[in-house]
């Protein structure tokens, strides 16, 4: 596993190992330094920010840090993604296709106007985003204009209704306690 660091004078480098999409930054870019005008690179850098915020020092971005032409570790990675991310302190997801540009006056949570694109983002459509909400105990959500809009805990009634995944295990109860029908649901 390769973690990305957000160096001081705020460029980005892998570490070593630590244990597809045109627009999105891949690892050859990070190694080539040629991902910076690519869509995708907005939300590394967003995240390293995020992330030097939080006081952290590293972080990791799932389609930057491994190597996909590499099977072996394409293979190492496809199996321990759910432990690297139950074992993260925090997990972000930075929602590309959500804006909160556009608020209503109100104070009321359900009446922000990104709710709506926030219930019809592409993330929830996504191979990864089943282990990314139930194995991290931290998960903020960001839009694309960088503001938080929630952690797991504060949004996980619309996450439920989305994604159809139990509240208890957005919990993060054992998944033992759920029978094969609902973990294949």
């Amino acid at each position: 596993m390769r973690l990305l660091e957000y160096n001081n004078d705020g460029e980005l480098s892998l570490t070593k190992d630590f244990g597809a999409d045109t627009e999105e930054v891949i690892y050859r870019d990070v190694i080539d330094g040629t991902g910076k005008n690519k869509v995708g690179y907005e939300k590394i850098r967003f995240c390293g920010e995020q992330a030097r915020r939080d006081g952290l020092h590293y972080f990791w971005v799932d389609t930057c840090c491994i190597n996909k032409y590499n099977a072996v570790e394409l293979q190492e990675a496809i199996n321990s993604m759910f432990r690297w991310y139950q074992n993260a302190v925090k997990c972000y997801v930075y929602l590309l296709d959500v804006s909160t540009r556009n608020r209503k006056a109100s104070d009321s949570f359900t009446e922000y106007t990104w709710e709506p694109a926030f219930r019809s983002s592409k993330w929830f459509t996504r191979g990864w985003t089943l282990q990314e909400l139930i194995a991290p105990t931290l998960v903020e959500f960001f839009s694309k204009d960088q503001e938080f809009l929630g952690d797991k805990k504060k949004l996980e009634r619309q996450i439920h209704e989305i994604t159809g995944i139990a509240v208890s295990a957005l919990r993060g109860a054992p998944l033992s306690q759920f029978d094969i029908r609902d973990r294949l649901s």
